[in-house]
């Protein structure tokens, strides 16, 4: 069995989320830019597989290619 805990958060506590919340942020954004900026060095396509179309008439089911 857990037994919480309940404590005040004290000052400190809450500066110090705000500003690991900051740098996530700052990684993130970072991150964001190397990516796009490797896709538009690519082109900005991505080919993938060719599309299915599924077509169901009660128990018959039709697979289209293409």
């Amino acid at each position: 069995m857990t037994v919480e805990i309940h404590r005040p958060k004290t000052f400190l506590r809450r500066v110090e989320r705000g500003l690991v919340g900051i740098a996530m942020a700052v990684v993130a954004f970072i991150l964001e830019r190397v990516v796009m900026k490797s896709v538009r060095k690519e082109g900005g396509t991505v080919k993938g597989p060719p599309g299915k179309v599924v077509t169901s008439k009660g128990g018959e089911v039709d697979i289209d290619k293409g």
